[in-house]
């Protein structure tokens, strides 16, 4: 069976400075352990001739597919502040899959081997995280988050060290691109102002339409790169995502959440709320997430002045422009989504404060994010912890009072919320279960379960209800670990 592969290769077609040529490091003996079905079928790809002998050869970097031109991409970026050169140390893009509709997609093996820029690693994923990464990533695009999306992983039948020995594996990422902010940040410290252009010039053809009507293409474009992120940044926020390491080369200049290494979804609600035990200052933590997205988007810009303006100062204004609304972006919204997620259709001036308000309740009384809005959406305060706290009782009148104000029905406040407040999120404790289950013991069963409860997050399904249940109290704080 053929797997209807459909190659193109534009950013090969770059200058050469952004990318190295190279083929994945063959691997001992690949298995597939998961296959995403329905994310194939919307590639245009042969579900069942992915799963053949010949395709696992594919994902696993043994076999070149016909008209793939595997290549590792050249980037830079700020890691926790800190400038540094970087690139794909361990992904190799096999190339752009053509998909039925005209779309275009990166098809990229992560934990192919080493390539240029691996800086000393070993080029190799553990299964843990690409399992983690596969998890995490569906379950965002089923929120109806950006994000890049995971088509398979496949154990390499070889032993990875960490800090202890580990099963191999690979996964195959698919994404709108895998251009980031240091991408550009690359190109405007190591190539010339003309090959900043024509990177340039390809992120507009390859993500933004309309950029010909533009006075200034390259205005134009960081713009749209600021709309698209203050939109995903406040996505992030009104579900408790934490992505846990937002350098600029983890920041998509398509609008995607990419590179799940230690990310994690917020069970209490606390702005201080870090899972990364790297992030010990609290740079990335959840309530710091819009201002490092404003960071990164300043370091964008200052990568785009050349284009932006011959004049030195009237590029700085003009990216000082672009800059200035971002928060105003961000806070409308996130104000919009939290309207949403508590029934409000229409718009009063004291709705911040509503929302504010309950906020600082769930923080002072550790509620539990996600089953809250949960609860306030089923109307069964009875379920909630809060329900016995005097001023959570007197902010639900305050909010009832004003769902009376809006035309709506109670049917149609509870269908908004209903469509607004996922009744599950991947919580931490069932993702390292369904994990532990897989490395451990060779079991998928538990993280197929896992996936398909998180598939349709909105559905209040009674099969959902018990991965809607909060972990049980510990004195351990909820770690993860940059493994991805």
């Amino acid at each position: 069976m053929n797997a209807e592969w459909n190659f193109d290769n534009s950013y090969a077609r770059l200058p050469d400075r952004f990318f190295s040529k190279l083929s994945p490091t063959p691997v001992q003996s690949p298995e597939l352990v998961i296959l995403n079905r329905t994310l194939a079928e919307s590639l245009g790809l042969n579900a069942e001739a992915l799963a053949s002998d010949e395709s696992i050869a594919v994902f696993a970097g043994n076999r070149i597919p016909e008209g793939a031109e595997p290549l590792a991409q050249a980037y830079a970026g700020h890691q926790f502040g800190h400038f540094t050169m970087l690139g794909d140390g361990r992904a190799i893009l096999l190339g752009e899959q053509m998909a039925p509709k005209g779309e275009r997609f990166d098809i990229q093996l992560k934990g192919a081997g080493r390539t240029p820029y691996s800086r000393g690693g070993d080029g190799r994923a553990a299964l843990g995280p690409m399992l983690r990464e596969y998890i995490i990533s569906e379950a965002m695009h089923a929120l109806g988050i950006p994000t890049t999306r995971s088509l398979a992983v496949v154990t390499t039948g070889e032993v990875i060290y960490r800090e202890t020995e580990l099963p191999g594996a690979i996964l195959t990422r698919v994404a709108s691109s895998h251009l980031r902010v240091g991408t550009f940040q690359y190109a405007a410290n190591w190539g010339t102002v003309e090959e900043l252009r024509t990177l340039a010039d390809y992120a507009l053809e390859r993500h933004f339409s309309g950029f010909e009507e533009a006075q200034n293409r390259y205005l134009f474009f960081l713009q749209e790169v600021i709309r698209r992120q203050a939109e995903l940044i406040a996505k992030w926020q009104l579900v408790g995502f934490v992505h846990g390491v937002m350098n600029t080369d983890n920041m998509t200049i398509s609008g995607e959440t990419i590179d799940y290494g230690p990310c994690a979804f917020m069970d209490t609600y606390n702005l201080a709320t870090v899972f990364s035990s790297i992030d010990r200052q609290g740079r990335y933590a959840y309530g710091n997430q819009p201002y490092i997205g404003g960071w990164n988007l300043t370091r964008l810009a200052e990568s785009l002045l050349p284009l932006l303006h011959d004049d030195e100062e009237q590029a700085i204004e003009l990216a000082q422009e672009a800059l200035s609304e971002f928060p105003n972006l961000y806070q409308q919204h996130w104000l919009r989504g939290m309207r949403a997620k508590l029934g409000m259709y229409t718009e009063e001036e004291q709705d911040i404060a509503l929302i504010t308000d309950l906020l600082n309740i769930m923080q002072t009384h550790e509620a539990d994010y996600t089953n809250t809005f949960r609860a306030l959406t089923l109307d069964r305060l009875e379920t909630m912890p809060l329900s016995c706290v005097k001023e959570f009782r007197e902010w639900h009148e305050r909010w009832q009072a004003r769902l009376q104000k809006q035309p709506q029905s109670t049917d149609e406040v509870h269908e908004l919320m209903r469509n607004s407040n996922p009744a599950i999120i991947p919580r931490n404790h069932r993702v390292e279960e369904a994990l532990e289950a897989a490395v451990e013991r060779g079991d998928y069963s538990v993280m197929e379960r896992l996936l398909q409860a998180l598939s349709n997050p909105y559905a209040y399904s009674p099969e959902q209800n018990e991965y809607a249940e909060p972990p049980a109290p510990s004195d351990r704080p909820y770690r993860t670990f940059c493994g991805t």
